[in-house]
């Protein structure tokens, strides 16, 4: 069992930056691979980035790269995302996922239904 819980959020102008956190609790965070979606109102929960559970490989979708980092810290049982150039468009509820099952890769972990554990989100508002 893993328990995230995410910080980080805020009001932010446009152009800013953020770093979101997400600390998770048990003994296998380090086994699995971690993700960050994202939910605007009104709006299905999209993908934001994806990292292994080595943090060897990373992905990111298309409107992030470039501006959002993920990364993480095994010995702090922590994922990051660091976004920077922050547009309006990234206002949104923000989502840490733990995959839960045990895989070299983030093949496949672009989708909602591939992960088995969700922090509470955290809320990400830019304003113009």
């Amino acid at each position: 069992q893993v328990q995230l819980v995410e910080s980080g959020g805020g009001l932010v102008q446009a152009g800013g930056s953020l770093r979101l956190s997400c600390a998770a609790s048990g003994r296998t965070f380090s086994s699995y691979a971690m993700g960050w979606f994202r939910q605007a109102p009104g709006k299905e929960r999209e993908f934001v980035a994806a990292i292994s559970w080595s943090g060897s490989i990373s992905a990111s979708r298309d409107v992030a790269k470039g501006r959002f980092t993920i990364s993480r810290d095994n010995a702090k049982n922590t994922v990051y995302l660091q976004m920077n150039s922050l547009k309006p468009e990234d206002t949104a509820v923000y989502y840490c996922a733990a995959d839960g099952k045990i895989r070299p890769s983030i093949i496949g972990l672009t989708t909602v239904g591939e992960y088995d554990y969700w922090g509470q989100g955290t809320q990400v508002t830019v304003s113009s």
